[in-house]
């Protein structure tokens, strides 16, 4: 293997590539880097926020600035809305269809950067807020009650949003699978999808439903399991990912070499994000510990 200090100017090059298209699929496979304005990406995204900033808005006049959600939540979404709309349509996306490297980096802003930062700024709590008045109590009746209720909380019950995810990670990483995704749009889209929503209900699951130390025990669980796919793809002996990694060479990289710092892309950064996550919970678990232990001290006293 080269040495690993390829991938750095690999992504240099990636952060100041120019050019506006497309995106997956069509006619921009033959140009260079560039932006793109996929119709089934572009519209969900720019509602998302819209219905965000309408709702946080009319919150905010109505209880005042900061209740409800707080300044710091509502940067938390925009930052997070902000790093999926550069993960999906900037030239990092042109380039995943290029380079598994690249693709991987994707991925993982989608699933351990954009989706807890979402989930930090309470989207379901500024989003009934942006219907009329006469639809926001129907609205948030659906959202806790009902079928639709009553999904949401299986969805997002810590066990099962931890399986979700993972079987959402495993199953695509398939290679035959994961090749079919890079040639086709459909699934392209749909893998992109289910990363985001299996995220979205895991960390939603982590942050809104969890004791610390359940959290922090999911979240090393993941960190395991991704941990030992990225191994599996960094020491694998042989390329498994024929059509994503037919391209590499045109960046300097072979094929297998292109492969191995996909792997690395995942074990190393993304098992960074589960870890201090995880560290961050059993920290919190510690505290409330420490606090409950100091009042039943002074009770007793």
């Amino acid at each position: 293997m080269r040495p690993l200090t390829r991938p750095v100017a690999l992504a240099a090059w990636l952060l100041m590539a120019p050019g506006t298209a497309l995106a997956h699929g069509g006619a921009s496979h033959a140009l260079g880097p560039e932006w793109g304005f996929d119709p089934w990406v572009v519209v969900p995204l720019a509602l998302s926020l819209a219905f965000y900033l309408v709702g946080t808005g009319a919150l905010w006049r109505r209880a005042g600035i900061g209740r409800g959600i707080r300044t710091w939540q509502a940067v938390a979404y925009l930052a997070g809305w902000l790093a999926l709309a550069g993960a999906l349509l900037s030239p990092l996306h042109w380039w995943g269809e290029h380079v598994f490297t690249a693709h991987m980096i994707e991925h993982e802003i989608v699933m351990a950067v954009a989706a807890p930062l979402l989930v930090l700024g309470r989207p379901l709590a500024a989003g009934p807020w942006a219907w009329p008045i006469g639809l926001r109590r129907p609205l948030a009746r659906a959202l806790t009650g009902g079928p639709a209720g009553l999904l949401w909380r299986e969805l997002t019950r810590p066990m099962m949003a931890t399986l979700l995810h993972g079987l959402a990670i495993w199953v695509w990483h398939l290679p035959a699978l994961f090749d079919a995704a890079v040639l086709n749009d459909t699934l392209h889209r749909l893998q992109h999808l289910s990363f985001l929503l299996s995220a979205l209900f895991f960390w939603w699951a982590m942050l809104r439903r969890s004791h610390p130390a359940s959290a922090a025990a999911h979240l090393f669980a993941t960190m395991v399991h991704t941990g030992i796919l990225g191994a599996v793809l960094t020491f694998a002996p042989r390329v498994m990912y024929g059509a994503q990694t037919a391209q590499a060479g045109l960046w300097g990289l072979t094929p297998l070499e292109d492969q191995q710092l996909a792997g690395l892309v995942m074990w190393v950064p993304g098992g960074i994000v589960y870890a201090g996550a995880a560290l961050a919970f059993v920290g919190l678990w510690v505290r409330r510990v420490g606090r409950w232990k100091h009042g039943h001290a002074a009770r007793a006293r």
